[in-house]
């Protein structure tokens, strides 16, 4: 399986870096198996960087069969439902440091951010919050933490 990574300089062995913003999945190394979706985030990162940065994307094969290896800690999200979007809260507000070394689960776009923060605003219930998220497309966002694989 390809995974894809926007970034603004080559990345050839992924670090995970010890990052302040509070992100979906935690800290993490995130890809994508979607170029596209790579190629936008490459764009948002060159556009923060400024001056002569280039939009870069980094591209590794894994094996499916490490979603299978016992020997990792693997959380795997089928769908947006409510343990996703649990985690995904809880994770927003440092409310959890898990241990996963990969999470393979659907990725919010800018509509799905939306949703969720109308949901942590207190406007949407938690109930109202997935039947909107329902009716979106996913993609799957994988997140690589800690081990070399």
């Amino acid at each position: 399986m390809k995974l894809y990574h926007g970034s603004t300089e080559i990345i050839e062995k992924p670090v995970i870096q010890n990052i302040q913003r509070l992100l979906d999945f935690g800290k993490g190394f995130y890809t994508t198996t979607n170029q596209i979706q790579a190629e936008r985030w490459a764009e948002i990162k060159k556009r923060r960087v400024g001056g002569a940065a280039k939009a870069i994307i980094s591209v590794y094969e894994i094996n499916n069969d490490l979603f299978n290896d016992e020997s990792l800690r693997i959380k795997i999200f089928s769908k947006a439902d409510v343990d996703w979007l649990d985690f995904i809260i809880a994770n927003r507000k440092g409310e959890i440091f898990h241990n996963y070394e990969i999470i393979k689960g659907p990725v919010a776009n800018d509509t799905l951010y939306a949703t969720i923060s109308l949901f942590e605003s207190g406007i949407l219930s938690k109930e109202e919050t997935i039947i909107r998220l329902k009716v979106h497309k996913y993609l799957t966002r994988y997140l690589s933490i800690m081990k070399k694989h």
